[in-house]
Order: C-alpha cells, then sequence, then structure tokens
C-alpha cells in the first residue's frame, strides 16, 4: 500500500520541471535526498500515532482526536480534494501523456479517464480482486524499475561538466513541494488502519520500511534519469523518463519504460481508489458527511468510490499538471505538519508512555521543515497558495456549518 501509493505519477514527471528550475542534475538529487529524509521523520512520527489510534481515518482521525474534531475534519476534507481526487487526476493525467505513443493525437484525459472507471469499477465491485491486483502490479513495478536501473546505470554516457547559475533558496523550496508530492504515500498504510492484522507493529513498520525502501528507489531512479542526456534536452519535460531511457536504449528502452510508468500510475490510481473511500466512510459515520458514504465493516465504499471518481474526473479536465503538482504539495504539507503537531501535544499530555522515536528532535525537524517549504511557497507561487489556503477555510467553513447542524439535531 505504501510503496504504491508514493511510486505514482511524480518521480517519472517530475525531475524536468526540477531541471529546468534547479538547473544542475546535483541540485535535482540533493532536492530527491531531502525530500526522503523529511518523509522518513514524518513516517516515524506517524507510526507513532497509528501505535496509539490503529484505525482506519487518516489524519482525519489523528487531528480529531489529538487537536480538535474542526481540524480533523478538514483533514478528512483535504483528504478528499486533494489527498486522493487531486493526485488521481494527476496520475490520470500522467498516464495520458506516457500513452501518447499508443494514444496518437488523442487529449491525455481520454485514457487517463478510462484508467479511472476502470480501477473505481474494479475496487467497488471485488474487494478481495481489487488488493491482489494492486499486490501484483506493485511487486511487479518494483522489479521492473530495479532492472531499469541496474541496466541505465551501465550505459550512461560522460556528460561534460557546466557550472550552474545560482538560484534563490525559495526556488529550492517550491522543488521541494513537487518532490513531497512524490513522497506523499509514505503515510498511505494508516488510512486502512483498522483493517490491518496487528496495526499496533504493522502499521508503523510499514510507514518506514516502505520510505525507505521507496526513497531508494527515487534516488537512484532519478540519477539515471538526470544524466541520460544533456540537462537542456530532459529540461522542462514531463515526459522525463521516455526522454531518458530513449538516450539510453533507443525507441525500445522508451517503449520499456513507458510500460513501467503505465504500471506505475496503474497501481498507484488502484491504492488511491482503495483507500481514499474509508476516510469519507469515517467521517459518514461521524455525522461530518451525508450517510449515503457510511458502509458497514467489510463492505466497499462503494459510494465514496463514485464521489471520488466524479471529483478527479473534474480536476483531470480542468486544470494544469504543474499547477496540480503544487496545489497537492502545499496543502498535504500543512495537514501532515498539524498532524505531528497533534502527535506532540499527545506527548506532552501522556508523557513516555506514548514512544516516539527520536523525541523531541524528528517531530520538531518534520514540523520546522514543512513550515519552511510553505511560507517559502507562498512567497513564489502565491495563486496556487491561495488555492491552497482557500481549501483549508472552506473545509472548516463547512465543518462549522456541520458541527451547528449537529447541535441543534442533539438539542432536539
Amino acid at each position: 500500500m505504501v510503496v504504491a501509493n508514493m511510486i505514482g505519477t511524480g518521480v517519472f514527471t517530475t525531475s524536468g520541471f526540477l531541471l529546468a528550475d534547479l538547473r544542475s542534475p546535483e541540485r535535482v538529487l540533493f532536492v530527491w535526498i531531502l525530500g526522503g529524509v523529511i518523509a522518513l521523520l514524518g513516517a516515524l512520527c506517524y507510526g507513532a500515532l497509528s501505535r496509539r489510534i490503529p484505525e482506519s481515518g487518516g489524519e482525519y482521525l489523528f487531528l480529531s482526536h489529538t487537536l480538535h474534531p474542526s481540524l480533523g475534519y478538514v483533514a478528512g476534507w483535504i483528504s478528499l480534494l486533494v489527498g486522493f481526487s487531486a493526485p488521481l487526476a494527476a496520475a490520470a493525467f500522467a498516464f495520458g501523456q506516457y500513452a501518447s505513443p499508443w494514444t496518437g493525437s488523442m487529449a491525455p484525459q481520454i485514457p487517463g479517464t478510462a484508467l479511472l472507471v476502470v480501477f473505481c469499477l474494479l475496487h467497488a465491485f471485488s474487494t478481495q480482486r481489487g488488493a491482489w491486483v494492486q499486490n501484483l502490479t506493485v511487486a511487479v513495478k518494483v522489479v521492473l524499475i530495479a532492472g531499469f536501473i541496474l541496466l541505465g546505470a551501465t550505459r550512461l554516457p560522460v556528460l561534460p561538466e557546466v557550472q550552474p547559475a545560482t538560484v534563490p533558496a525559495a526556488t529550492v523550496a517550491v522543488s521541494l513541494v513537487w518532490v513531497m508530492f512524490s513522497y506523499s504515500g509514505w503515510n498511505a498504510a494508516i488510512y486502512i488502519g483498522g483493517e490491518v492484522r496487528n496495526p499496533e507493529v504493522n502499521l508503523p513498520r510499514a510507514l518506514v520500511i516502505g520510505t525507505l525502501l521507496v526513497t531508494g528507489l527515487y534516488v537512484a531512479l532519478n540519477a539515471v534519469f538526470v544524466y541520460s542526456a544533456p540537462a537542456p534536452e530532459l529540461a522542462g519535460k514531463l515526459e522525463i523518463g521516455r526522454i531518458a531511457a530513449e538516450a539510453l536504449g533507443g525507441s525500445r528502452w522508451g517503449i520499456a519504460v513507458t510500460l513501467i510508468v503505465a504500471l506505475a500510475l496503474i497501481s498507484s490510481v488502484s491504492s488511491m481508489m482503495m483507500a481514499g473511500p474509508r476516510v469519507y466512510a469515517q467521517m459518514a459515520r461521524d455525522g461530518y458527511l451525508p450517510e449515503l458514504l457510511r458502509v458497514r465493516p467489510g463492505v466497499a465504499p462503494r459510494n465514496g468510490m463514485v464521489l471520488q471518481l466524479a471529483l478527479s474526473l473534474v480536476m483531470l479536465w480542468s486544470t494544469t499538471y504543474d499547477g496540480l503538482l503544487t496545489y497537492v504539495g502545499f496543502t498535504l504539507g500543512m495537514s501532515t505538519a498539524l498532524t505531528v503537531a497533534g502527535l506532540v501535544r499527545l506527548r506532552r499530555r501522556e508523557g513516555p508512555a506514548l514512544a516516539v522515536p527520536g523525541w523531541p528532535w524528528v517531530p520538531l525537524l518534520f514540523i520546522t521543515a514543512i513550515i519552511v517549504i510553505t511560507a517559502l511557497t507562498i512567497r513564489m507561487r502565491p495563486v496556487v497558495s491561495l488555492y491552497g489556503i482557500a481549501t483549508l477555510a472552506a473545509g472548516w467553513g463547512v465543518w462549522r456549518f456541520h458541527a451547528r447542524a449537529l447541535s441543534r439535531t442533539a438539542a432536539k
């Protein structure tokens, strides 16, 4: 679940944009390593929370327990719009872009739409079959990615050394937002915590091991990408994976990597289609979303899947890819920082009985990193940042409406 969520859109599409902004392969790799460190800090913190609250619901559940129900609702709102629907749209767009050798002049949104619909139907009508497909595609894509890294590393050309121009710190921060989008699945297992055997042990283990595995794959894979050809040939290109493969091994390699990317995006869409509706079902059970999104244990949350599909399709057909990356990374970053702040409050209240790895430095470093990235992103991308802030404000406003409605119902 963790690996499937993480290895999705970003790793095969982001480094072209990073090269355009950072102007150096070494800087691009540094940002990928730094993003992995931040994700690992977050995974350690979430692991501590999942041991204490081993239930499904993700940030919605954590924040409702540790800070305030209003913040939990806002986190659930973010999960609905940003945590799953927007990344699903981004993955579908990238799938359509990479499939262009077979779809010709067809708009990437068309094959992307087909992908979303197919996996919505798969998980809606067969939870067990959907999980089987999920595990198989994850295993195959990890093996294929590792094989590409090993073969590609033996064919890297010797590129001339170029002294890169300096870039401002704020540019690095925006790059980190895009990279953190690629790492955003490090917390995926918490959304289905209530369905995991021995969750107090298996959830923290899944978060940390999955994050470490994917960080290693990301850094190695992007090293092959950014050193496969001169930076100007790769900078600003969404399909950097295919371009790099063709530079290393011709059209056959390009086709092979396109298939790997398609498989990675398929499994990413599959995992998000599974996880997101569980959050909405938990919110419906608590009275914060319509009753029709509530489900019985062991039953697929079909109405939640249809809602998520509809939102994803709206985003797929109405926005740009790089705008989606910034919007998702910015908004999810604030949600995770708040969740770790809730862990800090819970640890101060319960003391050493709540074991937090690296206390207090691990949670403080994570929160500080997210705050710095967020502040610099507002400076560099004010319009997209405003969309993220508006999403938070809208979520809080809807919570106030529901809270008053529930109060009136209780009074009667």
